[in-house]
């Protein structure tokens, strides 16, 4: 899985997906509220322009009217363009307001397409497999999703309040000077749009490189400073401040070069689009200018324009950085509609049923092969039960039921996991512990941090269940995190159990408490519990102990087999037993026998 950190190479194909998945979004099936706000807004952009290019002709009939002979008619401003003025400032007042209108009733379409954008992308990251999880980098792929959907919101913007507008009026315009003023003055407009539209598309093209280097260099430097500042405590444990900080300035060096470039690559593309239009306003004030010399003209044509040409400046200046940032929009949308696309490869097969345990929850593994270059595959068969992935031949069976046949909400629910390395929110431990049981009431709460031997230390903690963990867990040390998974997965309740050396950051002590209270809770509800560990003492009463070695079975059996069979297991067992032969050993043996009576 290719990480979504680089912008990808953009398509004609790929563009018209992108306006066909937006599409969606702005003109929703059944929703009439969206399409009536969008059919206002569009209605209120051209009662707008309309007043807009109005403004023009009302300034030339007073221009046209101060140069008559005031004195003649009354000498005031009223008698001779009373009405003109007061239709040119409502004009002005009303294009403004009907403009205003338009971004206030389009807000909530805008602001509805990108909040639905944003949860689906994030709904299916949240469902897709561990594979892509695994091998994605967090700091890229949250710059990617923040740009995707910043670009989604400047699409629609620009599409609304810029390009349509632009192009409406630039319309408008042209047909207002050839019916006005002839041809010539027509020509020159399109020439000049025709030429400042080819040089912004031409030169935006070739500044686009430089762009996607400065958000590649922007994504690598996101990823270094999250990646470090997440794993402070090993930048601090090996005392490698300045090797992080050498690798964040690296990454900054390349977006300065990139930014260096994007900077003076615009003044030259804002320097072309003066000369352009500059050139042409030239030449039609010297057409207009000729007119009056010749009495074609009147003064107020010339202002008109003038005017009318100035007025198409504003939407071209825009124009040309809209187009500008409709490209990066474009570029950045892909990225994040290309996350949408991601397979999920762990699916419901269409005849998928609820799991249904009838005999206690027996787990079958059928011609499952677990190997890989390091490790034994211990927590690999965890993930293959959680469904995490699939295996590639075989199946797993849980009474009887192949996973794959049935549902992944009713499997994930009847299990519970409490993992080695464990996952919490920078939220409350109350927080932590709900999310077993999300409408868990605080008595619940508490009842299942008593059975995990963790309420006693939560409530010496000055903010008791509402203390902070920190990201990932730092303020509170592995053993009470450990023991808050115990919490999380008591609350939970589900059939089957899952403990991948989940009391291996724990002291004898408590990993003795601990696993007295879980065994009791075990034999309560005959329920099927899978241990994974390498201290034996937390597993040595289990019904069947399998000891794997390169992915295969190297030996199962009961402890007791297992230690008369002289083999890993036993191996394992020695040496743990003189590891532990000083303080403690006693207490271990003692245990130990009570057990096996």
């Amino acid at each position: 899985m290719s990480s979504p950190t680089c912008s990808p190479k953009l398509t004609s194909q790929s563009r018209l997906g992108d306006y066909e998945e937006m599409s969606h979004y702005l003109w929703p099936k059944g929703n009439l509220d969206t399409k009536f706000r969008v059919a206002l807004a569009v209605s209120l952009l051209i009662g707008a322009k309309v007043l807009n290019v109005q403004v023009p002709f009302y300034f030339k009939s007073i221009v046209d009217s101060m140069n008559m002979d005031i004195g003649a008619m009354g000498g005031n401003a009223v008698a001779v363009a009373g009405s003109m003025i007061l239709a040119y400032g409502a004009a002005r007042v009303g294009a403004t307001v009907f403009q205003e209108l338009r971004n206030a009733v389009f807000a909530s379409v805008a602001q509805k397409a990108i909040r639905r954008v944003a949860r689906n992308v994030f709904d299916h990251l949240l469902r897709l497999d561990l594979g892509f999880h695994l091998s994605k980098q967090t700091g890229g792929l949250t710059r990617a999703i923040d740009r995707g959907t910043k670009g989604i919101s400047f699409l629609l913007t620009s599409m609304v309040f810029h390009i349509l507008p632009t192009a409406l009026e630039i319309s408008m315009v042209c047909g207002i000077l050839t019916w006005q003023y002839g041809a010539k003055f027509a020509a020159i407009t399109i020439l000049t749009m025709v030429g400042y539209t080819a040089f912004t598309i031409w030169t935006t093209a070739w500044r686009t490189k430089f762009r996607r280097r400065a958000n590649a260099a922007d994504n690598r430097a996101s990823t270094v400073a999250v990646d470090s500042l997440i794993n402070y405590e090993a930048v601090k444990y090996f005392n490698n401040e300045p090797f992080e900080v050498s690798r964040y300035d690296k990454a900054l060096r390349e977006y300065e070069k990139s930014s260096i470039k994007v900077a003076t690559s615009l003044a030259f593309l804002n320097s072309g689009q003066n000369i352009i239009f500059s050139t042409a306003l030239t030449a039609m004030m010297y057409l207009a200018c000729n007119g009056v010399a010749q009495g074609s003209l009147t003064v107020g044509d010339l202002v008109m324009v003038n005017q009318l040409v100035f007025q198409l400046s504003v939407p071209l200046n825009f124009l040309g950085s809209v187009y500008r940032e409709l490209r990066q929009s474009l570029l950045d949308m892909e990225t994040l509609f290309n996350l949408q696309k991601v397979n999920v490869t762990v699916t419901d097969s269409p005849n998928a049923k609820p799991l249904v345990l009838t005999k206690g929850g027996e787990i079958k593994f059928e011609n499952v092969a677990v190997v890989g270059p390091s490790g034994c595959g211990k927590s690999t068969l965890l993930r293959l039960l959680f469904r995490s992935y699939d295996a590639p031949s075989g199946r797993i069976l849980i009474d009887g039921q192949d996973l794959r046949d049935v549902t992944l909400e009713s499997l994930r629910k009847s299990i519970g996991v409490v993992p080695q390395d464990t996952p919490l929110f920078n939220d409350t431990i109350e927080h932590n512990i709900r999310y077993g049981k999300i409408d868990a009431t605080h008595d619940e709460i508490i009842a299942v941090a008593q059975r995990a031997h963790i309420h006693d230390i939560i409530q010496k903690f000055p903010d008791g269940y509402e203390t902070k963990v920190g990201e990932r867990g730092l303020m509170i040390s592995g053993g009470e995190k450990q023991r808050l998974a115990v919490s999380r997965l008591l609350l939970k309740d589900p059939p089957l159990l899952f403990f991948d050396e989940a009391t291996s950051a724990l002291d004898t002590h408590t990993e003795q408490a601990l696993m007295a209270n879980i065994n009791s809770i075990l034999r309560e509800k005959n329920r099927t519990s899978v241990f994974v560990a390498h201290r034996l003492r937390t597993i040595f009463d289990a019904d069947l102990i399998i000891v794997l070695r390169e992915g295969s079975v190297a030996e199962m059996g009961t402890h007791q087999q297992l230690v008369d069979s002289g083999g890993v297991y036993s191996e394992l067992w020695s040496a743990q037993e003189t590891m532990f032969s000083g303080d403690g050993a006693d207490d271990l043996r003692e245990d130990f026998n009570s057990k096996e009576k």
